[in-house]
């Protein structure tokens, strides 16, 4: 598990090699504003090997937070951080790991019939209800979400995970209200709780997609606040002092700002209790799971000062974790970044001023950066050499 001592060590280490406020809280210690995601390539030797190499090049570098998820590249991406993480000379202690849970995973290589080796792998043999998925392939069951941390504990050669993310809760919305997709979330933070008192993660949080950055009309909104009284609700119910949710992982970039930009959520420093349930709660919907909720709205009170998912993060003292911060490779071509705001940032290549873009962000813990390939691991980490816009120069980009 990453300690207060094992990650101070790891700055003390390599901290020196990189500009002000590289290293950032995370609790129990300190993490690298810049982190390795391990979304994107195939589901093959050849991509395996790349990621390793390139896994072990960023740990020893002073990367020393990894981010993957049970179902990326068929839990091959899992397999591989557990590796790298086995096989670097950088001790366990020192690594923030995190993982997601809530899609179904294929294992190694993606099935001929997907649709019928989840049946036969997850719903005949009672891992996950029918009932229970969105899109086929989406589930927050207890139980399912229980037997996914499990599975990612094996296949990261771990007994701890620093970070465990319900992923993408939002592909419920799809096929159940919101009502009751929060009360899915109470429950799955319930177990995660109960995972946390026992020993096997240190702590919870939510990776959404759209969730956080839209609107409250749109057809994907979650209200922060909300997911985040989920949280404080199943710490009570479970009977532990401290609430676990710590993190928000949400896009974020040069060119998908929305979290920074759209003003969805009450500001916690000006609203009311009162105001909160009404404005987080929701409207009741039917529980009719074929109605579309593109017709519904939530409930808005127009005297509450809404600010963005960014802003309501940091005010609440929750960590963001920013994915796609190259945009999956659109940002490190020449011109991609908007000439007013290049002129702005720091670092000699696309790749690192977009880099920089994100790491400057209010709220914003760590970006983190699909690294696939070694070759691109010295000028990603090189990024953190140079500092980051300060909050005033960040906030004229938007004006």
């Amino acid at each position: 598990m990453a300690t207060k001592r094992g990650t101070w060590d790891y700055r003390e280490q390599f901290g020196e090699e990189f500009g002000r406020t590289y290293f950032r809280r995370f609790d129990p210690g300190v993490t690298s504003s810049i982190g390795i995601g391990t979304y994107l390539g195939a589901p093959t030797d050849n991509a395996d090997e790349q990621y390793y190499r390139a896994l072990v090049d960023a740990i020893e570098s002073g990367v020393n937070h990894l981010d993957t998820a049970i179902n990326y590249r068929c839990q091959r991406s899992e397999r591989i951080v557990g590796d790298a993480i086995a096989d670097a000379a950088i001790d366990r202690d020192a690594i923030v790991l995190a993982t997601k849970g809530g899609f179904i995973p294929f294992d190694e290589e993606k099935p001929a019939d997907p649709g019928g080796y989840i049946s036969e792998e997850f719903i005949q043999n009672g891992a996950v209800d029918a009932a229970a998925l969105a899109r086929g392939c989406h589930a927050l069951t207890p139980a399912f979400i229980d037997s996914m941390l499990d599975q990612s504990q094996t296949n990261l050669a771990v007994d701890y995970i620093d970070c465990y993310y319900i992923h993408n809760p939002e592909t419920q919305l799809t096929v159940r209200s919101r009502t009751a997709v929060y009360d899915q979330l109470t429950a799955a933070f319930e177990q995660l709780e109960r995972r946390r008192v026992a020993g096997d993660i240190g702590g919870y949080g939510v990776a959404s997609w759209n969730a956080f950055r839209v609107p409250p009309s749109h057809d994907s909104y979650l209200s922060l606040p909300r997911v985040i009284a989920c949280a404080e609700t199943a710490a009570d119910t479970v009977g532990v002092d401290d609430c676990g949710f710590m993190a928000v992982q949400l896009p974020f970039n040069i060119q998908m700002a929305d979290a920074f930009t759209t003003t969805a959520h009450p500001d916690p420093e000006r609203v009311d209790d009162a105001t909160m349930q009404k404005d987080t709660i929701g409207v009741n919907q039917s529980q009719n799971q074929n109605q579309s909720i593109s017709d519904t709205k939530v409930n808005t009170d127009n005297t509450t000062t809404q600010v963005s998912a960014l802003r309501y993060a940091q005010e609440r003292g929750i960590n963001i974790i920013a994915s796609a911060t190259l945009a999956q490779g659109e940002l490190t071509s020449e011109d991609a970044i908007p000439p007013a705001v290049d002129s702005k940032l720091s670092g000699e290549t696309p790749a690192q001023r977009a880099i920089n873009f994100t790491r400057s962000a209010p709220g914003v813990t760590t970006a983190l950066v699909g690294t696939g390939s070694p070759e691109h691991v010295s000028e990603n980490v090189t990024a953190g050499t140079f500092d980051p816009l300060g909050a005033q120069v960040f906030d004229a980009v938007f004006e």
